[in-house]
């Protein structure tokens, strides 16, 4: 009796334990963000307006940066890109502080307020990029996210909550809201039509 509840124990302790295991893996680290060609790059640097900016990522992975020219920025990750931008200007500024911040380039479509091109810090989920465009209109239904890239789609109901980063959208990716079911759309006046129809054939089963 002891070891069947033993064994009991460990059936029901069992399947937890691979859950947590497998949304936390012992060794998993967060990938960090670089740039890819298509994205912006918005650089800010302290008390110098006119070095700071937002510039394009070009399809060679390149931007051209005030003072300092042309640089490759394809895949770097943020950290080294920033380091070296301060070394960089180093030589001609004076403890120059350098914040940067990568931004993609994407298209929000379908069931929005306003759909068309954004720039959007990867960070934010699809939820707030989709209320960039103003939001998901009356049949706009946020369970129901694509992402297509080149014509095709690589992501289909992808959860609203999930940062750009997290499902790797990148830059001229297009996020489509698509529209509500027809009953979702239609479930009062479904509701209605039928609760009308059920009156009128108790009232014919009456007489």
């Amino acid at each position: 009796m002891r070891i069947s509840c033993l064994a009991l124990s460990w059936l029901l302790v069992m399947p937890r334990q691979a859950v947590a295991g497998a949304q936390q893996p012992a060794n998993s680290r967060p990938q960090e963000l670089a740039l890819s060609p298509g994205d912006v790059v918005r650089i800010s640097i302290w008390r110098e307006p006119d070095l700071s900016g937002e510039f394009l990522v070009d399809e060679d992975g390149v931007v051209t940066l005030p003072l300092l020219g042309k640089r490759s920025v394809l895949n770097v990750p943020l950290s080294r890109l920033r380091d070296t931008l301060i070394a960089d200007y180093g030589v001609q500024l004076r403890n120059p502080s350098v914040t940067i911040t990568p931004l993609r380039r994407i298209y929000v479509l379908g069931e929005v307020a306003r759909p068309g091109l954004y720039t959007v810090d990867p960070t934010i989920s699809l939820a707030g990029a989709v209320a960039l465009a103003g939001g998901a209109t009356a049949s706009g239904d946020l369970d129901r996210l694509r992402v297509a890239r080149n014509g095709k789609v690589v992501l289909d109901r992808v959860a609203a909550g999930s940062s750009l980063s997290a499902v790797n959208i990148r830059s001229e990716d297009q996020v489509f809201v698509d529209r509500r079911g027809w009953l979702d759309r239609n479930g009062a006046f479904a509701a209605s039509a039928l609760l009308s129809a059920a009156t009128l054939l108790v009232t014919f089963l009456i007489r």
